[in-house]
């Protein structure tokens, strides 16, 4: 793979396949690279130290050495230099891995030049059969004649007016009510009414009430349990209410009168292509996410086989750290989440993980079907990802190539690229089907021109990974 801003590592490494998804990077550092580690972590130490008759930093090397022992400046090298030669090795072939390394000092320990080996596990590669057969459902995007008249009858309705009739309640009626509402025995406050007007339909207190209320004529008493509106409270509600009357609602004729009164339309002809116009752009739209979702769920269901519970304990932690920044800019806290919800901090983790393999089993599918289908993005594409991505930030493009090349982040922004374009492909290839079985014309499904790229990640990586660089520089300075 090419990077837009490849660079040359001038430490020697070389890559091996290991056991159980697992790859060996052995790295090799001459005595010059280490002598230069030495001395980074002496001038390091030394600024940390007090001795005594020495300046904060000025003591010798040598006297540090005396009074550390003489191998205390060469292991703090190796614990600062191993990281960062590591990660230029994962770099320098492009390795995606998963997990933290298991590393192993194989030669050098005392002194001269070092070797040491770093066995890590990287992502797997699986398949996705029957990916290019894909049969997804949706509703059609394209309003009925009744959710059109619903929305045209909303219009009529301000203009209503109520007449009392002589049969059983139906919804949207209103009827006139003696409400008692107890609980053990006890009226509850705000449940206990007379001369009450309830919208039978509305759900405005309790599913019970409705149901009881349809049907009902005057002079009936209806008496039933319900569940408190507060889910948290087991003892049921007792009411008992009494009918007193029952009144239809009214809507007005649909003129061109009415609709030149109540909107910016003088015929009914035009209001009810705008209605049918809006809510065409309404329900497409949500058909459209929907679509996402449902082709999402069911390349994910492909993969079979066993998910590295290294990548799902790190989709678990990074959506619960999400969770965490979402409650601090609400001013809140995870302890005040748990308490609120009931739960532990285990039991959400549990609930986290649920998602997480979800997400996981996506990732996989998505780089299956850009591998089978050899998708690819070229350079300029991720010149214009990383370009876009600084202007966001706020910083100099030229410094986020750097970052993207220093970090291995073009891999990264190239493989978040051939998902986003295994979606798409998935999206254009699928059959798409309405509940009855017919087909959904795919124009209907087609973003707007103006939409932006599709995105399959629930976080910016890239800009995470900025933004902390940014924080660890400044701790630095």
């Amino acid at each position: 793979m090419t990077d837009p801003a490849h660079r040359l590592f001038a430490v020697e490494s070389t890559l091996a396949q290991a056991d159980d998804g697992k790859v060996k990077i052995s790295i090799r550092l001459d005595r010059q690279e280490m002598d230069a580690a030495e001395e980074a972590a002496y001038r390091k130490i030394v600024r940390q130290v007090r001795l005594p008759g020495f300046r904060p930093g000025r003591a010798p090397r040598k006297v540090l050495e005396a009074r550390l022992g003489a191998g205390y400046i060469r292991a703090e090298a190796m614990q600062d230099a191993l990281p960062d030669y590591y990660q230029q090795a994962v770099v320098r072939h492009d390795v995606d891995v998963i997990a933290p390394p298991e590393i192993d000092i194989t030669d050098g320990r005392d002194d001269g030049g070092v070797s040491f080996e770093a066995v890590v596990e990287v992502r797997p590669e699986v398949t996705a059969d029957g990916y290019d057969a894909l049969t997804v459902e949706i509703p059609s995007p394209l309003p009925t004649d009744e959710e059109i008249k619903t929305r045209i009858d909303a219009l009529r309705a301000q203009f209503s007016e109520l007449e009392t009739v002589n049969r059983p309640a139906i919804d949207t009626d209103h009827v006139t009510i003696d409400v008692v509402g107890s609980q053990n025995g006890v009226d509850v406050e705000g449940l206990t009414v007379s001369d009450y007007t309830y919208e039978v339909g509305s759900g405005a207190v309790v599913p019970e009430i409705d149901e009881n209320l349809r049907g009902a004529k005057v002079g009936d008493i209806l008496e039933f349990n319900a569940r408190h509106p507060d889910e948290s409270i087991e003892d049921l509600l007792r009411f008992r209410i009494l009918v007193k009357e029952v009144q239809a609602r009214i809507l007005p004729e649909l003129d061109d009168d009415l609709v030149s009164a109540a909107s910016e339309f003088d015929t009914v002809a035009d209001f009810r292509d705008d209605v049918t116009e809006r809510l065409t752009e309404l329900k497409t739209a949500q058909v459209r996410m929907l679509f996402r979702e449902r082709i999402s769920e069911a390349v994910a269901h492909l993969v079979v086989a066993d998910l590295p519970e290294a990548l799902i304990v790190t989709e678990t932690e990074r959506r619960l750290g999400d969770l965490q920044q979402v409650l601090e800019n609400q001013n809140g806290t995870l302890e005040e989440y748990l308490t609120a919800t009931g739960q532990t901090t285990d039991e959400l983790r549990d609930q986290l993980r649920e998602a997480a393999e979800q997400n996981v089993r996506l990732d996989l599918a998505l780089r299956a079907v850009a591998d089978a289908e050899e998708l690819e993005v070229d350079d300029a594409d991720l010149q214009a990802e990383a370009d876009r991505t600084a202007e966001r930030l706020e910083l100099d493009p030229a410094e986020v190539r750097d970052r993207l090349a220093r970090s291995g982040g073009w891999s990264a922004l190239r493989a978040e690229r051939r998902k986003a374009m295994a979606l798409d492909w998935l999206m254009k290839n699928a059959a798409v089907t309405d509940p009855d079985g017919v087909a959904i014309a795919r124009e209907l499904l087609a973003p707007p021109p103006d939409a932006p790229g599709a995105t399959v990640t629930e976080s910016d990586d890239v800009a995470d990974g900025f933004e902390e660089s940014d924080e660890s520089d400044e701790e630095t300075d």
